[in-house]
């Protein structure tokens, strides 16, 4: 299974070329609010290119970032678009437009179910972004959403290749969205350590630091390599430690971003390979493996390493200490869930 195209926005801007600018560029602190709350959060309204939303009056942020980093994913293939072309499409979220649900159950608790915003009850329903996709990309083919928490993108990867290998499909286009919000908030600072300082230091490992994100970011699949292709993706396993047992790789890319109370865990996976993490650039994120998939993807397109964005390393880890030209052959992404089971995406060079 081939990436062709790799679309996404987050708190650091959107496409691509902005996300390459952003891993040359030195770590910013993210925005903090009033109160002095840091939240990597996408700013819409900063966003040029926004005529695939202009259907999209009615729907919510989470829809709109969805539907952006969808089109964006097609964009960047060199296809041209997906009419007339057996396409699938799969949505992974960890809560899905949660914002919007606790909206609708706000307004029936003030209003009366007789008296809530129809439009605020459709954009409520997990399934209602990826519709909006399908409609405004024209995509025909099968459409689902996966929801769980730490692997709904290897599960929505996992799936987007039974379709390919099946022929039920020619091209999928796969991908994650999830959104910040108070409630949301809430539960990260009640439950995990939040960073006072709006720094996630990934490899802290225990005490782990939250801050947290937002974001989209789709991939554009194909079966066979043909035209323009950025990597390959290999291994993709849940839960199996010995899935990836003697295989080795140029990098591995951790998911450490505070989201487990305690990220020694990883420690099983350090190898002699060096270590990146570029969760300081995107927020905490059950998703977060999309991203790092799409940093992976792009390093080795481009044949070449960026450097940790976050230098505090405690333990004396192996880090990946350059930007610059160099051969890559294979990255592997990491990432475990709170019962310490680990799953794996292996990218090879295309």
């Amino acid at each position: 299974m081939y990436i062709m195209g790799i679309g996404l926005v987050f708190a650091g801007g959107f496409g691509i070329e902005q996300l390459e600018r952003v891993l040359e560029s030195p770590w910013q602190r993210p925005a903090a609010d009033s109160k002095g709350i840091f939240s990597y959060q996408v700013d819409l309204a900063a966003i040029r290119d926004k005529g695939v939303l202009k259907g999209l009056r009615r729907s919510d942020k989470f829809s709109k970032m969805s539907v952006l980093a969808a089109a964006d994913a097609v964009s960047c293939s060199g296809l041209g678009g997906l009419d007339g072309k057996r396409t699938g499409l799969i949505l992974a979220t960890a809560f899905g437009p949660h914002v919007t649900t606790f909206g609708f159950l706000d307004d029936i608790l003030d209003y009366g179910d007789a008296n809530v915003s129809p439009s605020k009850f459709s954009n409520s329903v997990h399934n209602a972004a990826a519709s909006y996709i399908a409609e405004s990309l024209n995509i025909q083919g099968p459409t689902l959403t996966i929801t769980n928490f730490m692997t709904s993108f290897h599960s929505a990867l996992q799936l987007a290749r039974l379709w390919l290998d099946s022929g039920s499909c020619d091209y999928v286009l796969a991908g994650v969205a999830d959104q910040y919000g108070e409630v949301l908030r809430y539960v990260y600072d009640n439950k995990l350590m939040p960073a006072p300082d709006g720094m996630i230091r990934p490899f802290n490992l225990n005490p782990a630091y939250q801050v947290p994100g937002e974001g989209a970011v789709f991939f554009l699949l194909c079966k066979e390599p043909g035209g323009k292709i950025l990597c390959k993706v290999g291994t993709i396993s849940i839960g199996d430690d010995g899935a990836d047992g003697g295989k080795t790789s140029d990098v591995s890319i951790i998911d450490t971003d505070g989201m487990l109370p305690d990220e020694s865990p990883y420690r099983a996976s350090f190898s002699d390979s060096p270590l990146a993490a570029y969760s300081p650039l995107f927020g905490s994120m059950m998703i977060g493996s999309a991203f790092n998939c799409a940093v992976g993807a792009l390093m080795l397109k481009r044949q070449e390493y960026y450097a940790n964005p976050v230098w505090e390393n405690p333990h004396g880890l192996k880090l990946l200490d350059k930007t610059g030209a160099s051969g890559i052959e294979s990255i592997r992404c990491i990432r475990y869930d709170c019962n310490r089971e680990k799953a794996v995406i292996y990218l090879n060079k295309g």
